[in-house]
């Protein structure tokens, strides 16, 4: 029997169960709306480009803080000890927990499409394949993010500690990009390659490369396989 999906339902259940989701998708919804109808009141001008530009944002804060105790609060109470008394590899217990985490992402997205649906009102001139390229690169964003916190939640048993560390690998993956002109020029094009910010933007404009889609999925491998050895560990201990 596949234990994942088990463990998904479980932590989806918690999420809602718990005030963890809504203090997510409240706020994710409130600050990404207020960048979407400030540019349609001011300036009378509806899109979608600063809701894209303002998620990634949103994510280096509340991305940690809706992983920080998938991991860690199971080692905190013990249960991650008798979760390996029943036979569930520690690859089911990662993936449940990231698929929980990136479920929960998917939602916040999938509210967020109200203002897809305002643009299609007022009869803006609409580019579908941006704003399609735009959604699954934030959800590749959200994904990326969710493996980088569950990884850093491996690591310790306590949940702010695992916030800080997901919190930075975060921030450095999202803010390089801002600092090549820092950087010397021999090193600039892979300090852009690192940046998720570059990935994202050749997304958002409309073309599915394939370069862009291994890249994320590359990272989201990474961490997840970092985790799964983290989780390992323990039985060598």
């Amino acid at each position: 029997m596949n234990y994942t999906s088990v463990i998904m339902k479980k932590e989806l259940k918690s999420y809602f169960k718990t005030p963890t989701a809504y203090i997510f998708l409240v706020p994710f919804l409130l600050i990404s709306g207020w960048f979407f109808a400030s540019p349609l009141f001011v300036n009378n001008e509806a899109d979608l480009r600063s809701f894209f530009n303002i998620v990634p944002w949103i994510y280096i804060i509340f991305v940690p803080a809706i992983t920080m105790g998938l991991m860690a609060k199971e080692k905190n109470t013990g249960t991650i000890e008798l979760l390996t008394t029943f036979p569930i590899k520690d690859s089911e217990i990662v993936m449940g927990k990231f698929w929980a985490a990136v479920i929960l992402i998917a939602v916040g997205l999938l509210f967020s499409l109200f203002y897809f649906f305002t643009i299609v009102i007022l009869g803006k001139n609409i580019d579908y394949g941006s704003i399609f390229c735009g959604y699954l690169g934030l959800l590749f964003l959200g994904a990326v993010y969710s493996a980088i916190g569950i990884f850093a939640s491996s690591l310790t048993n306590n949940q702010i500690v695992a916030f800080i560390i997901s919190f930075f690998i975060i921030f450095f993956l999202h803010i390089v990009g801002y600092s090549l002109f820092f950087i010397p020029g021999f090193l600039v094009g892979i300090f852009q390659y690192i940046s998720v910010g570059y990935h994202l933007s050749n997304l958002s404009r409309g073309v599915i490369d394939t370069r862009n889609v291994i890249y994320f999925l590359s990272l989201i491998v990474l961490f997840l396989k970092l985790s799964m050895v983290s989780l390992q560990s323990r039985r060598w201990r």
